[in-house]
Order: structure tokens, then C-alpha cells, then sequence
């Protein structure tokens, strides 16, 4: 799909118009994921970038349709919720290629999706969860039982569960993305039936865990620096929207745009997924657990190992 604002000669040095469009504010870490990315691209002088923060899905699709009205190149966003009205705007601004977080499939020639597929370094988180916990109990907080969160959680399960077999896990979802009292309540809850580890998947549960004196790991961001994590978060599942964009700019420039699944993109074989550091507790994890998150590593990097994507609603086991 060549854009309307690039011609055939010269297409690679020019900048293309990106609109982001947010329904939470750009702190809160999905969205800043995204942002984060698109920042990057426009101080690298590949795009201009305008944006749009807070958007309810109620005005969603409006703020969509006059973006794409605007002439802009490149329009990334949201559409959990709204997908057949996003993709109805899509079908009537055909100049303008739309890259969209959606459970869907891609939409005509023109609307790309993505997810967040973290569940590989969550595996890794789950190896080394398996292995510092005493009792054997493993609690996760987390927003929604949807796809996204679910294949994350059933993956650290998994990888407790490759060291331990007899791992035992409490599951809470609290119905909010960002409610950290309640939260920190739900990490409350589980600590006293007896959990020793937290998988943060939403913010407040750190709190908890630096209140109880255990350990934690940390879900899309790196929650030891950004989310006061020191001496509590051992690493965090980091997802990366700097290839997925990239990907699509590059196209969008060479006017070959087409709808696509950008699924691998957030994975990490092509760099959407990483682990953090582990910092102050690079000599506190065992050295035999750090050991074999550096294999599954390298076997997932070479397709040796693939980490299940489960998206079922967890259940807690005891």
C-alpha cells in the first residue's frame, strides 16, 4: 500500500506521519510500550509522531476516523474491544495503514495486529521462581483473565514447574488494569495462604511483596527500576515494540503494507521480548537456575525449544 504522501523515488529518506492513539495514559506501561517505540523511531528521524493519550473506547473510533482524515501514514492503537468498528474505518481509508492491538486476525489489505506474546521470557521467569521458592507456593496477580495475561501466567507455571514439579499456584485477577490497593490486597491474600514468590503482573504487587519480606518478578517493564522493585523484583518479562514498529515503518516507506499477524515480532527470536537483568540478585539465584535459563534461552533464540502458548483462564492449584 504506497502511501499518499511518498512517491516512488526516494521513499526510504523521506518521514512518514505516525499517529498513536491510547486509551490509557501513556505512563501506564502498555501503552508507554508502545509510545516508548515511536519516540525512539522519531528521534531516529524516521517519523513525525503525534498522539493521542486517555481515549475511551466510547470516542474511540472517532479519534481514529479523524487521524486518518488527517493524512497521517501510519496509525498504532488499540482496538480490544472495538475491533469491527476499527476495522470498518480501515476498509474506508485504504491510504492509511493501521497496525492495532487485537486478539483478531488481520483485516483486508491494511489493518495489521499484534499481542503481547511475553510468555517465552516468563518461562524463564517461571525457572527461576521454581527454583528460589522454599515452600513450593507461587502466587500471580493479575488485570483480566484474557489471552494475553492467561498465556503469560501459564508459562511461568510451566517453567516452575520444569524445576519443580510439584509447584503449587495461587491465581487472582483483580478486574482492573491499574487498581494497585487492590492489587496489594490480592498479594496480601495470597501471601498468607502461604506463597513465598509473586509474579507481578499488575503494579501494587511489589508493595506487597517488599512489605512480606519475599521476592517477586515483574511483567512487561522493568519493575526493579521503574516500579520501585530494588532488593524485591528478581527480574521482569520485558515486551519491546521497537521491531514490530520498525517492521511497519519500513514497509509503509517501501509501499509494500499489507495486513499481517505481528505476532513473531513480539517474541523473542526478532527481538518483541527479552528478560531483564537480574541486578542486585545476580549471586542470590542458584547457580544451577541461572544456568538453565541461559540453555532454554538459547534454545528458544534457535527454535530448539517452544514455549507453549496456553490462553485458558488459569486456575489456582491448592
Amino acid at each position: 500500500m504506497a502511501s499518499a504522501t511518498l512517491g516512488a523515488t526516494g521513499a526510504f529518506a523521506k518521514t512518514i506521519k505516525v499517529a498513536g492513539i491510547y486509551t490509557q495514559p501513556i505512563q501506564q506501561k502498555w501503552d508507554a510500550r508502545l509510545h516508548e517505540a515511536l519516540v525512539a523511531a522519531q528521534e531516529a528521524g524516521e517519523i513525525e509522531y503525534v498522539y493521542s493519550e486517555k481515549v475511551a473506547n466510547t470516542d474511540y473510533v472517532r479519534v481514529l476516523r479523524e487521524y486518518s482524515e488527517s493524512k497521517v501514514d501510519l496509525i498504532v492503537g488499540e482496538a480490544f474491544g472495538i475491533s469491527r468498528e476499527a476495522r470498518k474505518v480501515a476498509d474506508d481509508y485504504k491510504d492509511v495503514a493501521y497496525l492495532m492491538g487485537d486478539p483478531f486476525k488481520p483485516h483486508g489489505d491494511n489493518f495489521s495486529v499484534f499481542d503481547n506474546y511475553i510468555h517465552e521470557p516468563c518461562y524463564l521467569m517461571g525457572i527461576l521462581a521454581g527454583s528460589m521458592s522454599k515452600s513450593g507456593k507461587i502466587g500471580m496477580v493479575g488485570g483480566y483473565p484474557i489471552g494475553e495475561v492467561n498465556r503469560l501466567f501459564h508459562a511461568f507455571m510451566a517453567g516452575a514447574r520444569s524445576v519443580n514439579p510439584d509447584a503449587q499456584f495461587k491465581v487472582n485477577f483483580i478486574g482492573s488494569w491499574y487498581d494497585p490497593p487492590k492489587a496489594k490486597e490480592a498479594a496480601f491474600a495470597q501471601i498468607e495462604a502461604g506463597v513465598d514468590v509473586l509474579y507481578a503482573e499488575r503494579a501494587g504487587v511489589v508493595d506487597a511483596a517488599r512489605d512480606k519480606g519475599i521476592i517477586a518478578f515483574g511483567n512487561v517493564n522493568d519493575m526493579n527500576k521503574e516500579e520501585n522493585g530494588k532488593d524485591v523484583v528478581v527480574t521482569s518479562a520485558l515486551w519491546h515494540m521497537e521491531s514490530a514498529i520498525g517492521h511497519a515503518i519500513s514497509l509503509v516507506k517501501a509501499g509494500t503494507y499489507s495486513a499481517e499477524d505481528y505476532k513473531e515480532w513480539t517474541m523473542m527470536q526478532k527481538g518483541g521480548a527479552s528478560l531483564a537483568p537480574y541486578y542486585e540478585f545476580e549471586d542470590k539465584i542458584p547457580a544451577d537456575a541461572k544456568a538453565k535459563v541461559e540453555q532454554v534461552k538459547a534454545d528458544i533464540l534457535s527454535g530448539k525449544f517452544v514455549v507453549e502458548i496456553n490462553d485458558e483462564e488459569p486456575k489456582s492449584t491448592y
